[in-house]
Order: C-alpha cells, then sequence, then structure tokens
C-alpha cells in the first residue's frame, strides 16, 4: 500500500545520502517537505542547493532535532543512522504520526522482486558475490542498499530491472512492516551495535524482521551453524534454506572438502568447485555458500556462478594484504568492527599474530576472542577509546600493549614480528573515535605499511 505524500508536511530526518534520496522523492510526490539533521546550517544550505534552485520551498532545523519540529509533521521519514529513541521522535510517536525508513517506502513502491541479504558480518561481500553471479547470467539487476546506492534511487530512476539487489542492515530493518524480499539471506548474528538496541535478544529480533512478511512462494536462506540463526530459521513458516560448513543441508548447501554441494527440491546435485575462490576464510566459505544457494533459488545459470566463484575479488579492507615486510605479511580488516569479524578473521590464520585492535566501543564483551587470542595472537596492540576496556578484558592473555595512534601501532607490531608471523588491523570497534570511518582508518593503515616497507627496502 502507497503513502500518501502529496499536499503533506513531511519530515525526512538525517541529511546523508539516503536522506537526500527520500528528498527527492517526497518533492516528486508533491509533499511539503522538512528537513531535520545535526549539521551545522551552511552545510545543509550546500546539500538541499539543488532543490532551491530548481524552485522548491524546503523548511528545515539544523545543528540538533527538537520535538516541536517534529510534531509539526504528518509523516516523517527517518535515515538509517537516526536512533530511533530520539526524544523528538517519542514525542511524534505520542501524537500518532507514522514513522518509516528508506526500505520500507521503497517497498510500497518498487514493483521489482527483491533479493535481500542481512547479516552482522559478510553482507557487503555476499551482497556483491550474488549480484556478480546474477549478471554474469544475464539477469538485470540494481544493486543497492546499505552496500552503496539508496533503494529509492531505484524507484525515482523509473528504470525497470529483473531483480533489485539489497543489503539491508538491522537500522534499515528497524523501521519496516510490509518489506518482503522474494529470497532474504540471514548470514549469522554475533553481538554488535549494543549502543544501540537493550540487548543482543532485540539486535537479533532486528534481524529476524527480514523474513516476517515471506510467504509460501518466497524463500529464506540461513546458516544452521550460527545458532541464533538456527533457531530464526526453524520458527519461520515459509520455505527455509540452510547452508553449512559442517552439517548436511537437503534441501539446502553445504561444504564437502573444498566443494560446495547443493541440493534443491526437484532438481539433481549440483558440485561447485571452491579450488579457485579468492578470498582467504571460512567467513567467505560461508559467504560463497550463501550466495551459490540464494543464486540458484533466483534461477542463475550455473556456469555463470561458477565463472565468478574463480574471478571475484571482494572488496578493500576486508582481509586485504597490504605487503610483505621482511617476511612479516601484513593484513587490513578495518571493515571488522565487531568481535564476531574478528573471530572470523583470526581463525584464517595458521601463523602466529600480532593483533592491532581497538577504536569506539560498541558495548559488547570481548570475551569471545579469549580462545583465539590465546592460542594465535602472539601480540596485542591496543588503539583508540576501547584500549583500556579491551586490555582489562584480554590484556592477560597474551603480551599487550598500547599505541597512541594507528601509525605508532603499526611500528610496535613490526618490532614484535618476527619472519612467518602476519601483523592483522581487525579492530572489533567502530572507527568514529579516530577516523572518518572504516576506510579511512584502513588507508591510514596501509599507508603505514608502505612507509614502513620503503624504508625497510631502502636498508
Amino acid at each position: 500500500m502507497s503513502l500518501v505524500f502529496k499536499d503533506r508536511r513531511v519530515l525526512i530526518v538525517g541529511l546523508g545520502k539516503t536522506g537526500l534520496a527520500l528528498v527527492s522523492f517526497a518533492l516528486k510526490e508533491g509533499a511539503r517537505v522538512r528537513i531535520s539533521d545535526q549539521q551545522a546550517p551552511d552545510r545543509i544550505k550546500a546539500l538541499t542547493a539543488p532543490f532551491t534552485e530548481a524552485g522548491h520551498s524546503l523548511i528545515w532545523e539544523g545543528g540538533g532535532h527538537s520535538p516541536e519540529f517534529f510534531t509539526e509533521a504528518d509523516l516523517i521519514l527517518v535515515s538509517p543512522g537516526i536512533p530511533l529513541d530520539l526524544p523528538a521522535l517519542e514525542a511524534a510517536r505520542t501524537k500518532g504520526i507514522p514513522i518509516y525508513g528508506e526500505v520500507e517506502v521503497f517497498s510500497r513502491y518498487c514493483t521489482t522482486p527483491v533479493v535481500a541479504v542481512t547479516g552482522t558480518n559478510g553482507k557487503t561481500t555476499t551482497t556483491a558475490l550474488l549480484n556478480e553471479m546474477l549478471v554474469e547470467g544475464g539477469i538485470r539487476t540494481y544493486l543497492g542498499g546499505n552496500i552503496g546506492r539508496p533503494l529509492m534511487e531505484y524507484v525515482l530512476e523509473g528504470e525497470q530491472k529483473d531483480l533489485v539487489v539489497a543489503e539491508i542492515s538491522s537500522f534499515q530493518l528497524d523501521t519496516t512492516e510490509s518489506f518482503t524480499p522474494k529470497v532474504g539471506l540471514l548470514l549469522n548474528i554475533t553481538p554488535d551495535h549494543l549502543d544501540r538496541y537493550p540487548s543482543f535478544e532485540a539486535y537479533a529480533a532486528s534481524k529476524a524482521r527480514l523474513f516476517r512478511n515471506q510467504r509460501a512462494d518466497d524463500a529464506a536462506v540461513i546458516n544452521r551453524d550460527d545458532p541464533c540463526c538456527l533457531e530464526i530459521g526453524r520458527r519461520l513458516k515459509g520455505p527455509v534454506y540452510f547452508f553449512s560448513r559442517h552439517e548436511r543441508c537437503v534441501p539446502g548447501a553445504f561444504l564437502e572438502g573444498n566443494r560446495i554441494r547443493l541440493f534443491l527440491p526437484h532438481r539433481p546435485e549440483e558440485v561447485y568447485d571452491l579450488t579457485g575462490f579468492l578470498l582467504p576464510g571460512t567467513h567467505n566459505q560461508e559467504n560463497a555458500l550463501a550466495a551459490v544457494l540464494g543464486a540458484r533459488l533466483l534461477n542463475a545459470d550455473p556456469a555463470a556462478i561458477r565463472r565468478v566463484l574463480t574471478g571475484f575479488k571482494g572488496f578493500g579492507h576486508r582481509l586485504e594484504w597490504v605487503a610483505e615486510v621482511d617476511g612479516v605479511a601484513f593484513y587490513d580488516d578495518s571493515k571488522a568492527t565487531n568481535v564476531g569479524a574478528v573471530v572470523k578473521a583470526l581463525e584464517g590464520f595458521d601463523q602466529p599474530v600480532i593483533l592491532i585492535a581497538g577504536g569506539r566501543d560498541k558495548g559488547g564483551d570481548y570475551y569471545p576472542l579469549e580462545g583465539l587470542i590465546r592460542e594465535k595472537v602472539k601480540a596485542l596492540i591496543l588503539i583508540g577509546e576501547a584500549k583500556e576496556r579491551i586490555a582489562g578484558q584480554l590484556g592477560t592473555l597474551t603480551l599487550t600493549e598500547t599505541a597512541e595512534s594507528l601509525e605508532e601501532a603499526v611500528l610496535r607490531a613490526y618490532a614484535l614480528a618476527r619472519p612467518g608471523d602476519a601483523v592483522l588491523l581487525s579492530p572489533a570497534c567502530s572507527s568514529f573515535d579516530m577516523f572518518r570511518d572504516y576506510g579511512h582508518r584502513g588507508e591510514v593503515f596501509q599507508r603505514a605499511v608502505k612507509e614502513l616497507k620503503g624504508k625497510a627496502d631502502r636498508v
């Protein structure tokens, strides 16, 4: 059911890429648009200049969110990063003003089938891998959501594709009501964003919203090896297809040696060899299992899937090899912003690791790393706001030091390493205490490593 925009006071909260797309759509639908954002007025003026220059009249507030401004709206649309417990939003709820996010608005105006990927870790890699498999087989897709382009841009552009491939975060799922993917993929659920959610159970419930409206002709693809995902899968009423690295899944997909074995109803068994798969780590085997299973449920060509499995190189800052300096390998895993991601990264190393971790704490525990720290980490270098908390939980398990900057941490890690060791940046924390984002953090790390290599090569 579509929403009524014409002549209504529609408030857009947050003016990032998603917010700007929502502004465009609301104006196109004839709304009287209002904007609330934390940014300074000059910045808001610059961002909204294309709309005002086109003759649109906008009302906005900057530097914060006031309840009075919110309660004057007829409809509120929030960007994913906006906390839903804002006092201004609470005031709007009290007055019965509807509040939606981009994914919900998109779902009410999009007539194209959607495949959606969520999970704590691996969303971007799996979404991109799945999209490549579909495109390689001749299926026309729009790739968007948390991976980059706002989903509303697809509605605005008006071009019809065969399928929308979307990466969906828990923040985006929080504001959904009718969103229904034809195929939904749930990769894993480990503690994350506990600075936003009251409990791990609440965070998991947010992920489970992906499947709440699925029908008998839709499909859920779920990680059987993850206890929380398994529990969600067992509660679903629609068709569920599990994938696993350890258990036989029929119907579904599982790993046997270095091969994916796939079983779907009324089809013969299919086998996909991972010998030439370029992405390292057990977590990427799980990503491949999910992508292959999802692609075949969407009737992607098996030959196209096999070609992508041997050619897909993944993304930067995700267990990315940077350089080798005097026999020490340096890896950038800056995208590992939670403990579960660091667990997956460490599981993939056979050699001793000097681990650089820390940043802005997200409210979870670091104790799940204990066993791997004892087993694989010869030294722990901690940075950022969370360094003292991490040291308090893990610092007695191995040699532990703190550093005031990432550059200093790289130098200390190199000094402690020996040929054959690996230095791994895998922070388990967000980057916003010291950097713009995880990409900026990874760039600083790579630059420090390359400067170190340059000096070593000159000796």
